[in-house]
């Protein structure tokens, strides 16, 4: 067989991360397993680039079966993040010579009809994070909101309010239910009967609504089918990110944005049986639902768990099949998915490829498993995460293409450590991936969509 040439343009050492120094602790065993992640967040706002990752997260899908190979992650460097849309294109001279960041929501997202082209086009380079631009984008990239801004504020009254119908009809109590029918009983009955003030009218509990009937139709019964998946959503949402204020602690905002994250997640597994709550979901949830609730907008911001109910079943549907078990060995099942990456880092550097699969045995499913069920949200630190999803939901060919190109890029950024590696340290690299700049990595996978494969 003829081995592929390398391109040219990955051999430039711009796109190799040198080996770090051997540590002495290199090889501790830790005891934990590939799903979860083991350095602090320290971060309180996506703005602050040198925050770790979240610890202590049951991050992977308890679906995942792997080998089981504990790390001491380095402490990541400092990165800087730099607003990519501060290039000349909206850069601005004012009188004194000084150049200002034009601030989109003047063009843009300031227009009758909003140019969901141009937005694309500039949402895929970055979004500041100040103004409240991001959560508008995002709603706007994912669908929620209408381009026409003529429509904005019937479409937000409407959502909310089926949200809210939602939760009523969905997260009562079936006590709450019976007491409702029975006094709705009392008064057709009371109404029915003279006024003679003697007869006293008793409830008749049906079936149905016994506490101990085992039949389908009874919202008892349902309740405690319900309750495992209630625990579980509840046991994850208080992992989420435990080093962030936002999510973690006893004060009063901690406490109701994981609520909201709670509410959101019982609604979304009872009005979809046929995939429920699969572990991991609160992580894909949490960016949603912190730049929403960071709106500073009042009014969004108060409204938050119901925008981001609409906009998560939105990005979910474009993955559910991941999370779907019975899907797994299907054409769009996560191990279809893992595969195509698999072939496209065949594509572009078969070198790679071979000492990854061929030679050291890595299976792509010990470390791309996470990656691209949980949208990278386990890589990388919660700021860097809100950039690489700036580029996922901006792309017009649907956030799963431009996810399987950023992994193809992280393989690549780190191509000489791997092909100087073996199976066990190869796999501790992937699972716990370095630091790096996010810019750059996002830079090297839109190269992957340009560069013809070799």
């Amino acid at each position: 067989m003829v081995k592929k040439s390398v391109p040219d343009w990955l051999n430039s050492s711009l796109w190799s991360t040198a080996p770090p120094p051997t540590s002495p602790n290199e090889d501790d065993d830790d005891g934990r397993p590939i799903g979860k992640s083991s350095s602090s967040d320290s971060a309180a706002a996506p703005s602050n680039s040198s925050s770790s990752k979240s610890a202590n997260t049951t991050a992977t899908p308890v679906r995942q079966q792997a080998a089981v190979v504990p790390v001491r992650p380095e402490p990541p460097p400092e990165v800087e993040i730099r607003d990519p849309l501060s290039s000349s294109n909206n850069n601005v001279e004012n009188g004194s010579g000084t150049v200002e960041i034009r601030d989109p929501t003047g063009d843009d997202l300031s227009r009758k009809v909003v140019n969901i082209v141009e937005l694309r086009r500039l949402a895929s380079q970055g979004i500041p994070d100040g103004a409240g631009i991001r959560c508008t984008v995002w709603k706007l990239l994912l669908g929620y909101l209408p381009t026409d801004r003529g429509l904005w504020s019937s479409e937000l009254m409407k959502k909310r309010s089926q949200y809210k119908h939602f939760k009523e009809e969905l997260l009562m109590n079936p006590s709450e239910i019976t007491r409702r029918l029975d006094k709705s009983t009392c008064i057709e009955k009371d109404e029915s009967l003279p006024e003679t003030g003697v007869v006293l009218p008793r409830s008749e509990i049906t079936h149905g609504e016994h506490p101990l009937s085992l039949g389908k139709s009874s919202v008892w019964n349902q309740f405690f089918q319900d309750t495992e998946i209630i625990e579980q959503i509840d046991r994850d949402v208080k992992r989420t990110h435990p080093g962030m204020h936002f999510f973690s602690g006893e004060s009063q905002s901690a406490t109701s944005n994981r609520e909201a994250l709670k509410n959101i997640l019982i609604v979304f597994a009872k009005l979809n049986p046929g995939i429920r709550y699969v572990q991991g979901m609160n992580e894909i949830l949490a960016p949603l639902f912190y730049v929403f609730r960071n709106d500073p907008m009042e009014e969004n911001a108060a409204c938050a768990e119901a925008d981001t109910f609409f906009c998560f079943v939105e990005l979910l549907s474009g993955f559910r099949d991941h999370f779907c078990q019975q899907l797994d060995n299907s054409v769009v099942g996560i191990r279809a998915t893992i595969t195509r990456l698999s072939r496209l880092l065949k594509e572009h550097d078969e070198e790679l490829w071979r000492h990854l699969e061929v030679t050291t045995k890595v299976n792509p499913q010990f470390y791309a498993f996470r990656w691209i069920t949980l949208l990278l949200t386990q890589e990388f630190n919660f700021a860097d995460s809100l950039l690489i999803w700036d580029t996922l939901l901006s792309d017009l060919e649907g956030p799963q293409e431009t996810l399987l190109r950023i992994c193809c890029a992280m393989l690549i950024l780190i191509r000489r450590r791997l092909l100087a590696g073996d199976f066990t340290s190869n796999l501790k690299l992937l699972q716990h991936y370095p630091s790096t700049n996010i810019s750059h990595l996002l830079y090297v996978a839109n190269k992957l969509r340009t560069q013809p494969a070799r």
